[in-house]
């Protein structure tokens, strides 16, 4: 079976989630574009969408439509040579509703895991939950006589265990986008100890298919992505901790998030970070990752305490941003979550007093001026020339910060979840869209 014919019926498990709806969007279009080639012209391509909620599968299909109409008008030019037999399509806008209408046509909405009987691809996009992940493979593997390939979108739980937990003999890889995957470049690629070569040659085809970065990751749980960020996640809420004999809660949240932002030079801080995917997810990421660590506890009290008091941060279906750890106003955090008040205390409260605690900072390098500028590395070493001799408590807590992260790095080499310091750097790169990769030379 070669590369158009697997994806001929193909199913999305989850996929009106936040990432199972990008990964519907990238097949949809992608097998689309095979069914349109001359060749394949009378062959039926069927992408089943399955989730729960019927509400949300319609929720989804209008997402589709409306990016689908977007990418449609992007490539009007290629598409009139695709559609270059039909006379009928005079003017640009008869091509895009023709192609809208051959996208939609192939997608199957549904609610039914018996629609997934006769796909020859999953792509798993549910719950980060190992239990349910093999029972639904296990399922499909029982009832499915075209002996599927899975590709999951795990971003922590070690695909050797799936795979011989669900009995897929192989035919099972990590496929872990990064959010949103219709956006992010990144594609971490992830064997398990029994993948076939047919299973992995064809992840490589489809991600460059698809115009991604891949990176190999090994399997161990996490990968590299959380391997990194989770405990990131440790040292910002240790951070805390510490700073709390000099600040309130809310002080010293918004101080390391702060930090980790201004001083790094990251798109976001890390509180922010921690809302954008959920507190509850970075709690059960972590969670799960635990179990497979040797010496070390991956396990934040403060994600916890918020927890408890129903804070969770994470997205609306439209995208915006809930509040967690940070209250957000068009798209911007106002106000921190104070556990002992549950109420949100405004920015404006205390940031002066922040800011006096953390001294002057180093001549202030705005994350959106360095990422695309050419004397990117220029301005960095400069800039981490001055962090490296100030004497401020900001500075101080920005040099553990990027050691800190320089060491995790270097501990994912070590320990064997990345192959090399280049694929550490650029998960970091392009699919944290940090500035620079953690393992660098600018402090030493």
């Amino acid at each position: 079976m070669n590369y158009e014919e697997r994806l001929q019926n193909v199913t999305i498990l989850g996929a009106a989630g936040k990432m199972g709806s990008g990964i519907l969007l990238l097949t949809a279009v992608e097998m689309a574009d095979l069914s349109l080639k001359p060749g394949n012209k009378g062959k039926t391509f069927v992408l089943n969408a399955l989730d729960v909620s019927n509400e949300a599968l319609a929720g989804v299909m209008k997402y589709l439509r409306a990016q689908v109409i977007k990418a449609a008008e992007k490539k009007t030019v290629a598409l009139r040579k695709v559609y270059a037999d039909r006379p009928d399509l005079i003017e640009n806008y008869d091509v895009v509703d023709q192609y809208v209408a051959d996208v939609m046509n192939l997608v199957h909405p549904t609610t039914r895991l018996e629609g997934a009987y006769e796909s020859t691809m999953i792509f798993e996009a549910i719950k980060e939950d190992p239990e349910l992940k093999v029972k639904i493979f296990k399922t499909l593997r029982e009832n499915n006589p075209k002996d599927p390939w899975f590709f999951t979108n795990t971003s922590s739980i070690p695909i050797t265990e799936l795979d011989e937990k669900a009995g897929l003999n192989g035919k099972i890889i990590g496929f872990h986008f990064y959010n949103p995957p219709a956006v992010q470049k990144l594609v971490e690629v992830i064997k398990s100890k029994h993948t076939s070569p047919e299973v992995e040659e064809f992840a490589l085809q489809y991600a460059k298919s698809l115009r991604k970065v891949v990176v190999p990751a090994n399997d161990r749980a996490g990968f590299i992505g959380n391997g990194h960020f989770m405990r990131d996640i440790l040292h910002a809420t240790q951070e805390v901790e510490k700073l709390k004999s000099q600040l309130s809660f809310t002080e010293a949240v918004y101080a390391v998030n702060k930090i980790s932002q201004d001083y790094l030079i990251r798109p976001m801080g890390i509180f922010q970070l921690i809302d954008y995917v959920g507190i509850d997810v970075c709690s059960y990421i972590m969670s799960v990752m635990n179990p497979y660590l040797e010496g070390e506890t991956l396990h934040s009290p403060i994600l916890e305490n918020v927890l408890a008091l129903g804070v969770k941060g994470g997205q609306f279906a439209d995208g915006s941003q809930k509040d967690g750890f940070l209250k957000y106003e068009k798209g911007k955090p106002v106000a921190v979550f104070d556990p002992e008040t549950k109420t949100y205390k405004p920015v404006s409260a205390f940031d002066k007093k922040v800011e006096e605690t953390l001294g002057p900072p180093p001549a202030f390098q705005p994350w959106k001026s360095v990422i695309g500028n050419p004397s990117k590395e220029e301005l960095l070493r400069g800039y981490f020339r001055e962090l490296k001799s100030a004497g401020s408590k900001g500075a101080e807590l920005a040099r553990n910060y990027a050691a800190r992260s320089k060491e995790i790095g270097k501990h994912l080499v070590k320990t064997g979840v990345a192959s090399s310091e280049t694929d550490v750097n650029t998960v970091l790169l392009t699919g944290f869209y940090h500035a620079y990769g953690p393992i660098n030379d600018y402090l030493d």
